[in-house]
């Protein structure tokens, strides 16, 4: 009898055969002495839409609102039914006893097979697999520990109610909304107040006022500081502040105390998902989608990091065991860091990294006991590797240990405090740690005075980054460090929000959206109270059925509150052209493939592109890269700066580069071409000479 395996992906269930030696390959499986790996494409099915439960829900109007089924269900993904369809066949074959979830160790990944199991109808035992690696030592550890699936069942409640809770909040507010507004309007309980967040930054920049004022400096020994005042904007007026620096310079300049304090600072613990996102933005300028994305490459493709949609920054007691096998793996990567925690037989010097009780799901990132092969990684993934080893070698160095002093001087009544620094160890800050010269200081020593002063404007708050907003959202609980960059994104495509160079911008539709949705949405609190109810769910400390019960409740109120609002929209995206087909302003709106104007009314599908699309044919005269226009006789090439047209050629006549298997597949042609044409005349003839014998 064989074990039917179930992995979130085609990359997982390949590191799984593997390991467990299943060597024969199909499309939908790969298949073994005593297993069948399969997988799924991330989610294969999703909850049934309004229009899939209740006839009366396909049209969209406000008389059916609220929309509260007593039953939601399932159904499979258009694209993806072959493969449900191909699980449900190896489900149901006689020589399978039992299943394994190897999904990913998570909230999702187990709602991912739950329903796949679920749709299949399947009836024998199942096991669950939890792993935070790829590593074959990690795989073989986790088949010899398979749980009975029945553990993970609080888990599975858990992400079935916050799937549900989103149903009902997110759709029933979001079709409120467009119809009574008659415009594409979604809104939900995460990304409302994410949205909210941005905006609240910008009206603080909005209402900034600058403000000029003028400050003492001081500079003696070559130190400098400024005159400590309780209001550093005290001197608003150039003579106000020159009569003091004339009083300042007639009174000597004494120290009146020096205080010394040694400040200790140990290594930061390693990264979890949130972090790692907020760093790699302001390091790199990368997107928090993009930073998962690498990691998680890292992670299935290259094996050399830990999962990670994690939580945690934390390690269990049981890791320790691990540690030299991952030094010994990133030694190409940090030889020196590495061999001198080595040499110090890999004793963890950041002994509070290991706390079972703050272990969630998953443990903090770190690099795997395989060793990297360098010439494998693209730059972008070389770059955050090398962020989680860095992350993970600050474990085995001392605390950063460093003397601070405080000069206290003063002249004329008026105080001026110095400040420097002796590092006494380096520790874990060894890269990062200048070589300053101290200088000495006695109570009571008279110091030579030089006075500046300086004009200075306030300066206004900075736009929020992606940095910044992935930590107000850590902060205020909104969504998982798996969700977070998604919902970034979603914010984005729904034209809500826009990215400028390194900040992100609420658009005018993301602005209205904010005064037209509930307050209630708009505030982070309702999310944080259901995420402290879902992990009540995932810990057996609550009934799903509850917390759905009050979901409900509040869905009613928010529609309500919808229908009755008289607040005013409009629609920043209509433009004063109108559609050529039906007379209906056209609309602006942002795509992937740029700006296009869309007829307004629902009923009509014209569009048309706002600004030629930039092609990559270059001019035959000046090299440039030609435009593509439109006109009664079809498509062609026009250059904006030579005015040369050239024709296009149409779809089908287009000459493009040929697969390795048409390639493969027209040689076959070819070779029974030729032998048919060896075969004739002669074989032909001889052929039927032998029939009418």
């Amino acid at each position: 009898m064989k074990q039917l395996i179930i992995a979130e992906k085609p990359s997982v269930a390949r590191d799984l055969a593997k390991v467990l030696g299943a060597t024969q390959t199909s499309k939908t499986h790969i298949e073994g002495k005593n297993v069948i790996i399969t997988w799924a494409l991330g989610h294969l099915l999703t909850l049934k839409m309004p229009e899939d439960i209740n006839k009366d829900w396909v049209t969209w109007q406000e008389s059916t609102l609220p929309m509260i089924p007593k039953h939601i269900g399932i159904k499979p993904l258009p694209k993806t039914r072959h493969q449900l369809k191909a699980i449900s066949f190896l489900a149901n074959r006689k020589d399978v006893s039992e299943a394994v979830i190897a999904t990913d160790a998570g909230r999702e990944g187990e709602l991912v097979a739950r329903w796949i199991l679920e749709y299949v109808k399947f009836k024998k035992p199942v096991k669950r697999l939890w792993i935070s690696s790829q590593t074959e030592k990690a795989i073989k550890d986790g088949f010899r520990q398979l749980k009975p699936s029945e553990a993970y069942d609080n888990l599975y409640a858990s992400a079935l109610a916050r799937s549900k809770a989103d149903w009902l909040v997110g759709l029933n507010v979001s079709r409120a909304l467009t119809v009574k507004y008659q415009d594409n309007l979604s809104a939900g309980r995460v990304q409302t107040p994410t949205l909210a967040i941005v905006r609240k930054q910008e009206e603080k920049i909005e209402k900034f006022r600058p403000e000029k004022y003028y400050s003492i400096e001081l500079n003696a020994r070559g130190l400098k500081a400024k005159l400590n005042l309780k209001n550093p904007r005290q001197f608003k007026e150039r003579e106000q502040v020159e009569n003091r620096v004339e009083e300042l310079k007639q009174a000597p300049l004494i120290v009146k105390a020096i205080n010394e304090k040694e400040q200790k600072e140990h290594a930061p613990l390693p990264y979890d998902l949130t972090e790692i996102q907020r760093e790699a933005n302001q390091r790199y300028q990368f997107s928090a989608k993009k930073t998962l994305s690498i990691i998680q490459n890292l992670y299935e493709r290259h094996k050399i990091v830990t999962y990670p949609r994690t939580d945690s920054k934390y390690l269990t007691n049981d890791m320790k065991s691990t540690m030299k096998d991952r030094l010994h793996a990133v030694v190409a990567i940090e030889p020196e860091r590495a061999k001198t925690a080595l040499k110090n037989n890999g004793r963890v010097i950041q002994t509070r990294v290991f706390q079972d009780q703050k272990v969630t799901d998953h443990h903090g990132l770190l690099p795997t006991e395989q060793s990297p092969r360098l010439e494998k990684l693209e730059n972008d993934e070389l770059k955050i590797y090398r962020m989680i080893v860095a992350r993970f070698l600050m474990l085995f160095e001392e605390p950063h240990i460093v003397m601070k002093q405080t000069i206290q001087v003063s002249a004329d009544q008026a105080e001026f405090i110095f400040k420097q620094n002796q590092v006494k160890q380096a520790g874990w800050k060894q890269q990062d740690t200048p070589v300053e010269k101290r200088i000495d200081f006695k109570v009571g020593q008279k110091l030579p005075a030089e006075y500046s002063i300086l004009q200075e404007v306030t300066s206004p708050p900075s736009p929020i980054s992606e940095a910044g907003l992935l930590g107000q959202m850590e902060k205020f609980g909104l969504g998982t460090p798996a969700t977070r960059a998604e919902m970034i994104e979603k914010l984005i495509s729904s034209g809500l929000m826009e990215r400028k160079t390194a900040a992100l911008m609420v658009t005018p539709k993301g602005k209205q959206l904010l005064k037209l949705v509930n307050p209630s949405l708009v505030t982070p609190e309702l999310t944080a109270n259901w995420e402290q109810s879902l992990e009540k769910i995932a810990n057996g400390k609550l009934s799903s059925q509850k917390f759905l019960k009050e979901i409900e409740e509040e869905t009613k109120k928010l529609v309500s509150e919808v229908k009755i609002s008289e607040t005013k929209y409009v629609d920043h995206t209509l433009t004063q052209k109108t559609c050529p087909d039906c007379g209906e302003l056209l609309r602006e709106k942002n795509t992937r493939d740029g700006k296009f104007y869309v007829c307004s009314s629902a009923d009509c599908r014209y569009r048309r592109r706002k600004d030629p699309k930039v092609s990559n044919k270059r001019c035959p005269q000046c090299k440039k890269k030609m435009e593509i226009l439109e006109n009664k006789n079809g498509a062609y090439f026009k250059c904006k700066s030579c005015n040369l047209t050239e024709k296009m050629e149409q779809k089908g006549k287009r000459s493009k580069k040929m697969t390795k298997h048409e390639e493969k597949k027209l040689m076959k042609q070819y070779q029974k071409e030729a032998d048919e044409a060896i075969e004739s005349p002669l074989a032909l003839a001889l052929k039927v000479a032998m029939e009418e014998q």
